[in-house]
């Protein structure tokens, strides 16, 4: 009763958030440069059919105004119809965004197979090689953009030596078929369906972005797992293990281990929701179809609904992030949970 008490409480406090979200994103919208309604008419229209469609969009009306029936609309599930697409905001942010999740999973999978054992191997053995290795690799993953890692990566797998697929989204639908779509997943609906060459396709095609994408995220899940693995095996409990004559194994990953991962769970939360809103660039670069690119394209063309809708997607993902981070922790620490 305690626990469910608590996540009501924390769901209350994301009411006043996501209204800021709401606002703040409405203004920014606003704020972008160029004409919607100039884009929308076309490079040939006229000063009178811009002033038209400027009117059926509902820009001529105050701020106040199209704040208040942007939110009356908002309050039914309505984001807007995007101006480059023609289609609901709503639909496209749906259809769009199983690419990015598929993608951020996969980056941020790559990352903790990477940057959790090396952090934890640092902590064991300080000072060592690994310890070097690790903080270079650490340096390494942060110093680059992704987007300058995922150029080098196309230049030399695929340009160079021809041993990756071409950065053209998701599956080369030229001698692959697109699985049915129950998931949204590549990965999972091909498997689903039976098609294990369009499998290997798809996961071929992931893996050039997810490592650009993913030495991003290795940097602070090693360096995190580092600094909490020393100060677990630093603590009191693991030096009275030691004195027990318990084995390094049980004292690492059945004692250390385990009360150093709530920080890393912690961490994991804030780095996923960082990917899914930082792979704007990674799928400019090989083509993804997701909501990143097509964030990307509602700015260049002054598509309010669609960077609101955008947006406004990307904080609700933020919070129950969030709200998962902290189920998560409070299964793994019942401190959390007696806390509150």
């Amino acid at each position: 009763m305690k626990i469910a008490l608590s996540f009501a409480k924390r769901i209350a406090t994301a009411i006043p958030s996501i209204i800021g979200v709401v606002v703040v994103t409405f203004l920014l919208a606003r704020a972008l440069p160029g004409d919607a309604a100039a884009y929308y008419a076309g490079s040939s229209a006229t000063p009178e059919s811009i002033a038209q469609i400027r009117k059926a969009l509902g820009l001529d009306k105050p701020l106040w105004f199209q704040f208040g029936d942007y939110t009356s609309r908002l309050l039914h599930g309505d984001l807007g119809i995007s101006l480059s697409s023609g289609q609901p905001v709503f639909q496209d942010l749906v259809t769009r965004l199983p690419a990015s999740i598929e993608l951020t999973l996969c980056a941020l999978m790559f990352a903790m197979l990477i940057g959790l054992p090396l952090g934890i191997a640092a902590a064991t053995r300080p000072g060592k090689a690994i310890d070097h290795l690790c903080r270079i690799i650490v340096s390494v993953g942060a110093a680059f953009p992704t987007f300058f890692v995922a150029l080098g990566l196309v230049y030399f797998f695929y340009f160079r030596l021809g041993i990756a697929p071409e950065p053209l989204g998701r599956l080369n639908d030229t001698y692959f078929s697109i699985p049915p779509t129950i998931t949204g997943l590549y990965l999972v609906d091909t498997l689903l369906a039976g098609d294990i060459q369009a499998f290997w396709a798809s996961l071929s095609q992931l893996v050039l972005p997810s490592i650009s994408l993913g030495l991003f995220a290795l940097a602070p899940i090693a360096r995190i797992a580092r600094a909490s693995m020393l100060a677990s095996l630093s603590s009191d409990f693991c030096r009275t293990a030691r004195a027990m004559g318990l084995s390094r194994t049980r004292i690492v990953y059945g004692y250390g281990l385990r009360n150093a991962m709530l920080p890393v769970i912690n961490i994991l939360g804030m780095v996923f929701s960082f990917l899914l809103g930082a792979n704007v660039l990674v799928e400019q670069v090989f083509a993804w179809p997701g909501i990143g690119a097509y964030a990307v394209n509602a700015v260049i063309t002054s598509d309010y609904a669609a960077v609101q809708g955008f947006v406004l997607m990307m904080a609700i993902l933020y919070i129950l992030l969030n709200l998962m981070v902290d189920l998560a922790a409070a299964a793994i620490d019942p401190r959390v949970r007696y806390d509150g």
